[in-house]
């Protein structure tokens, strides 16, 4: 056998090699790369198969699910093909172990808040709310994170397990909202006509709910004016622009009648200075 002979078979044994060891690992990035592409088109097809038969949060999360569930199923049949032995990952410990665990604790912990939260629905997409004192309006529920647009448009991501674990105020819900005023008006003007032209202002107004009944009265005497409070229901959905019309209705229409909103003000009283010497004596 010449040089160019035992060349020629060196490599043709090398390449048997390299084919060898590179071939599971071709097969498995082939593998997860079928199982998005696979993901994705049974996301579409659910998609438009179920969009009439679900409401849009259930069909999200079914449609989550699947997606998930199919490249996560496909990443644990490629772990033995790369020759990683998956009962060993199971039973790993030490200090590796422990590291992992404590590190994976918030995940899984923001995972399992959002499956709880998906099968109870306490929120929906579009609902405005208010979680753990952030406020506004629900734009996505997602595995991980729920998504909060505020009223000042910023996008907030709250960990599920922060939303789980907080109370939370679903402002949608309810049909209709309070509006609460505290009005002062100066001792010397007149508190029931000032109530008069609250109450004639409620009961004109098109968005203030005539059930439950709007209540305006006198609540205390304060060191410089007399408290009115008042109490009316809008719908929710006209709530903060009625809020914010009556209130200024209210004020001109309380003018028009020369009842104002006093200035805090104090008396102050000095003895003279005869009393203030016999007392002395």
């Amino acid at each position: 056998m010449n040089l160019d002979e035992i060349l020629g078979t060196l490599s043709k044994t090398i390449g048997i090699i390299e084919t060898d060891r590179i071939f599971p690992y071709l097969f498995a990035l082939g593998m997860i790369i079928f199982s998005i592409v696979l993901a994705k088109g049974l996301s579409m097809l659910l998609k438009r198969y179920l969009r009439d038969k679900f409401d849009k949060d259930r069909l999200g999360i079914l449609l989550k699910g699947s997606y998930y569930g199919i490249i996560i199923l496909a990443v644990i049949l490629a772990l033995p093909i790369l020759g990683i032995n998956t009962s060993g990952l199971l039973v790993a410990g030490g200090v590796t172990g422990i590291v992992i665990g404590f590190a994976s604790q918030s995940i899984v912990g923001n995972l399992i808040s959002g499956l709880f939260i998906m099968a109870e629905r306490p929120i929906k997409i579009g609902s405005q709310v208010e979680i753990d004192k952030i406020k506004g309006f629900v734009e996505d529920i997602g595995i991980m994170s729920t998504i909060l647009r505020s009223y000042d448009g910023l996008y907030i991501r709250i960990p599920n397990e922060k939303v789980f674990t907080n109370n939370i105020t679903n402002i949608s819900v309810n049909i209709a909202r309070r509006i609460e005023y505290t009005i002062g008006i100066r001792y010397s003007d007149d508190a029931n006509k000032a109530i008069k032209i609250i109450s004639d202002l409620i009961e004109d107004h098109p968005f203030v709910l005539k059930k439950p009944t709007p209540d305006i009265y006198v609540d205390a005497l304060g060191e410089s004016s007399v408290n009115i409070i008042v109490k009316a229901w809008a719908p929710v959905t006209q709530w903060y622009a009625t809020k914010k019309e009556l209130l200024w209705k209210i004020k001109t229409n309380l003018e028009k009648e020369d009842i104002h909103v006093p200035f805090p003000q104090r008396v102050v009283w000095f003895a003279n200075e005869k009393s203030d010497n016999n007392d002395l004596n």
